[in-house]
This record gives structure tokens, C-alpha cells and sequence, in this order.
């Protein structure tokens, strides 16, 4: 789409001629930022509902922090995953610490967090190692706008911990459940509740464990249904799924 198209539409929805919902449809097919070494795709979040994220892992810090000005400028937000000290401090000198937030666990960045949040999402952790990959999926959801809660070591070694916030766990409109080890922590609360589980199998535990593989199996292979697994530490991808359920039922919002 070129600027005349692009400002004819807009003169079509302000005269009453276009409505929201068809131009915000051609919308969604606009081109991404060129940057040489990297193509924002600045309408993502109108396409699918989340926003495009930077995964910083091999990334130069020099490089992430001009793909997050650029989100800045379009969109006045932007969130880092897998990201440094480093990464948040080189952030600080080019854009300030104003609503500027790292999450040193989950090695996470977020500006311009969402204020109204919906819903009820509630993320579960086995055990405190596995709290990392389980902060990574709340502010995930968070950011993109839904209200979670957190309910930390409560694996299946002392299940009486667990029990005990039965409330809590059927109150949530999404539940995720993070574990390693065995992984069958999932199963316990898919047992218990009738929302939706999203399983994330964490790469926390013995030899055996092969690195996550092992929960990752036994979550797959749940007798309970109702039960979707994501990949091994991708707390990430736990949150995304999560707010995509948590919001269906509300009205739809540009992000």
C-alpha cells in the first residue's frame, strides 16, 4: 500500500465511508520496516494479536536496542526476551528508565506494559527452579494486557501445597503449569480444574531428565484431556497462548 491508498482509507474512515473493521482488515497486509539486518513487522499484534517480540539470545546488543527504538516509535512498546544486563543497560542510555522494567530471572525486558488487564490467568510452578521459565510466561501475558496471579512450589512432592488453593485454581480462566523433573505437575492440575492447561516442560532435573525431555514426554502423553504442551523452557510461548484464550471472549483490542 502506498501513502495516497494509505490516506485515502483514513479519509474513508473519518467521512463515515470505510468502517474500522474493514480498514483495520487492509491494515493488517501493510509492509514491515526494512532495517538491512532485520524486517519489523510492525502490525503483527493487528494480524494474530501479539505483537512481534525481540529474542536478544545471539543478537548484538547494538542491534536489539535499534529494533527496539524502532518498535518504540511505531508502536510506543516493545518486549525483550532472553535478554542481558547488558542489553537493558545499553536500553537505559538510549531510551531512559522510564517505564523501562528487566526481569533478571526470567531475563526479560518490557516498556509500555498494557494497563488494563483481563481475565484471570494463573501460572503454577513445580518448584523454585523452575520459576524462571514461569516469570517468563506471566509478564509475557501481562504485557500483552491479561491479569495473572502466580502460585510458586507446589510440585507433586508435597501435593498438600497444592490442594490447598483449590480457590485459586478454579477461579483462573487459563491455567499454566510449569515444571521439570517428571513433569507431572500438569496432570495433578488438569485433574482438578475445567479451564484450559498449557503444560511447559522446563529443562530443570537430573540426568535422566535429558535436559526437559522427559516432562516434555510425560506431559505430552497425559491421560487428562484438555492439556496443550508447549516446548522445553518456552515461557514465552506459554504466555502468548494463554492471553489468546484468556481474551476471546472480550471484545477485540489493537495491541
Amino acid at each position: 500500500m502506498d501513502t495516497k491508498k494509505l490516506e485515502s482509507l483514513l479519509n474513508d474512515v473519518r467521512n463515515g465511508k470505510t468502517s474500522i473493521d474493514k480498514a483495520l482488515d487492509t491494515l493488517k497486509h501493510l509492509p514491515y520496516e526494512d532495517m538491512d539486518f532485520a524486517k519489523i513487522d510492525h502490525h503483527r499484534g493487528i494480524r494474530n494479536g501479539v505483537p512481534e517480540v525481540i529474542f536478544a539470545k545471539n543478537k548484538k546488543t547494538d542491534d536489539v536496542v535499534a529494533i527496539a527504538n524502532a518498535m518504540l516509535k511505531k508502536s510506543g512498546r516493545f518486549l525483550i526476551t532472553k535478554a542481558s544486563e547488558e542489553i537493558y543497560r545499553a536500553l537505559i542510555e538510549a531510551i531512559g528508565s522510564k517505564k523501562l522494567r528487566f526481569y533478571p530471572e526470567s531475563k526479560i525486558i518490557s516498556y509500555g506494559e498494557t494497563k488494563n488487564k483481563k481475565g484471570h490467568i494463573l501460572i503454577v510452578s513445580a518448584g523454585t527452579s523452575d520459576i524462571p521459565v514461569a516469570e517468563e510466561a506471566e509478564v509475557t501475558a501481562s504485557f500483552m494486557g491479561s491479569k495473572t496471579e502466580r502460585l510458586y512450589d507446589v510440585g507433586v512432592a508435597g501435593i498438600h501445597r497444592l490442594l490447598s488453593h483449590r480457590k485459586l485454581i478454579q477461579k483462573a480462566r487459563v491455567i499454566i503449569v510449569v515444571a521439570g523433573m517428571e513433569g507431572a505437575l500438569p496432570s495433578v492440575v488438569g485433574g482438578l480444574a475445567d479451564k484450559p492447561v498449557i503444560a511447559v516442560p522446563t529443562s530443570v532435573g537430573y540426568g535422566t531428565s535429558l535436559g526437559g525431555l522427559t516432562a516434555l514426554f510425560a506431559m505430552l502423553n497425559s491421560c487428562v484431556p484438555g492439556i496443550a504442551v508447549v516446548n522445553i523452557d518456552n515461557g514465552f510461548g506459554a504466555g502468548c497462548l494463554a492471553h489468546k484464550i484468556n481474551t476471546l471472549s472480550f471484545p477485540k483490542q489493537t495491541v
